[in-house]
């Protein structure tokens, strides 16, 4: 299995980042959230606020243990990371790459964030969950793609897929 698997915080760019690099691969792209959005018909945020942060926990799981593919980018939510069982599923279909962000340039990228469907507690704040996802991050990533302030998407798909060789 030959695909891509983009992990990272909400706000570090996977989703946009991955359509630029899977276009300059020739690959497919999946975007694990806008899969649960559809398959749920809710916004993350929807799905969270109507059914709590475990329900959507679970499906952000199931979701990332079933994936099958060859020759695709995969976006994946911010938090899917937490899941074990989905992180050892995707390694084993192809190279993850955690993009990191900075705090300062997510928070810039995120704004008001309440209604952004972040798999998180009322009380935590992004510095909170960075501090819980990040040693999981590089747990699970093969490459770290750091955020370099003026580059474009473009670049930034370049810089992966110099790594990748």
């Amino acid at each position: 299995m030959d695909n891509i698997i983009l992990i990272g915080m909400p706000g570090s760019g996977k989703s946009t980042l991955g359509v630029v690099l899977a276009r300059k691969l020739g690959y497919g792209y999946l975007d694990t959230d806008s899969f649960i959005s559809q398959r749920e018909k809710s916004t993350l945020q929807g799905i969270i606020d109507k059914n709590g942060l475990d329900y959507f926990l679970n499906i952000e799981k199931s979701v990332g243990s079933e994936i099958i593919c060859d020759r695709v980018v995969i976006a994946t939510g911010g938090s899917m990371i937490m899941s074990d069982e989905a992180m050892n599923h995707l390694k084993k279909l192809g190279t993850v790459i955690y993009i990191n962000v900075p705090i300062k340039e997510l928070k810039r990228r995120l704004g008001n964030f309440s209604d952004r469907g972040i798999a998180m507690k009322s009380s935590e704040t992004l510095e909170d969950i960075l501090k819980l996802r990040a040693p999981l991050y590089y747990k699970y990533a093969d490459i770290e793609i750091k955020f370099k302030e003026g580059n474009s998407l473009e670049q930034t798909a370049d810089d992966i897929i110099k790594e990748l060789k």
